[in-house]
């Protein structure tokens, strides 16, 4: 089921094409990469999403109806470009951003408590936001986004700035949002980030959408038929000796004690016929189908298109 739907979405500045016919299907209860280069047209799909700005063309919905006005309190969005006040104290800007998100004061300062104290920043309380670091900031910024629970989220560039030990923090609450009920768009060029926590992408590039789906169907679709076998290092055994007509050697790489050797299936054969051919002649130490990271298959789709 779907919770939220962009149909055939334009968008044009000026003379610039942001969006062009641009439709995306985000399932409830997923994580939803959107990927793309610089100036895809990203930032322009959610901004629209927002409602920030209108479409020339297109229809958004939520839950199966036309998105209202009234809907952006259902959405929590963190930007890419981060904002607040410099000299309000931070405890009070986060009080006053979830009173404008309809939370009430008692329940805005126990949750804000519990969130200090989880991302430990809770004796910055007091402090104003211009002497926290960026890093506590964006804490500050992403807990404002989350605190009201709304139904979707969208993050625009999470991790931007952040430490490793944070990010692997943002990570983990991120998962957390979604398994207890939110479902999370999540834009990045961290494509080891995507691999981790995303379940669905879609990749937009020069204003179009080129591909969009479970992370995991997309990744075995360029798989391209290639394997990687390792095995120990025999001057007696040929890798030549077991491709037959199926297979065909792309590399290898000898060291010490191990060969390792990547094959590509170029004619139809059971699934095992690489392994029964390998096995009586050599040590396997190895054996599995190559499917391609989301960041050769991101400069793959961009370099083409």
């Amino acid at each position: 089921m779907s919770l939220f739907k962009a149909e055939h979405i334009d968008k044009h500045y000026a003379n610039y094409k942001a969006l062009d016919d641009v439709s995306i299907d985000v399932p409830e209860g997923a994580i939803y990469g959107l990927l793309g280069p610089n100036g895809a047209g990203k930032t322009s799909l959610i901004r629209v999403i927002n409602q920030i700005t209108a479409p020339d063309a297109g229809a958004l919905f939520f839950k199966g109806k036309p998105l209202l006005p009234a809907d952006v309190n259902r959405i929590g969005y963190l930007p890419e470009e981060r904002g607040l006040y410099k000299k309000m104290k931070t405890g009070e800007q986060a009080l006053y951003f979830a009173r404008l998100k309809g939370v009430s004061r008692h329940d805005a300062i126990t949750r804000l408590k519990a969130w200090f104290e989880k991302f430990e920043i809770e004796s910055w309380w007091d402090k104003k936001v211009e002497e926290l670091s960026k890093g506590m900031a964006q804490k500050v910024q992403f807990i404002i986004t989350v605190l009201h629970e709304p139904e979707l989220l969208i993050f625009d560039e999470p991790f931007s700035g952040f430490d490793p030990i944070n990010v692997e923090l943002l990570k983990r609450e991120i998962e957390a949002l979604r398994e207890r009920g939110a479902t999370i768009i999540f834009s990045t060029h961290n494509m080891g980030s995507v691999e981790e926590i995303c379940s669905h992408i879609a990749l937009v590039d020069k204003a179009r959408k080129v591909i969009e789906g479970p992370i995991n169907q997309i990744r075995e679709s360029y798989a391209n038929n290639t394997y990687r076998l390792s095995c120990r290092r025999d001057p007696l055994f040929d890798p030549a000796a077991i491709t037959g007509d199926e297979f065909t050697i792309l590399s290898r790489h000898l060291d010490e004690d191990r060969l390792d050797v990547v094959l590509q299936q170029v004619a139809p054969c059971p699934a095992n016929t690489l392994l029964d051919r390998v096995l009586p002649l050599v040590d396997v130490m190895a054996y599995q189908k190559i499917i391609p990271g989301m960041n050769d298959i991101f400069i793959q789709l961009t370099t083409r298109h």
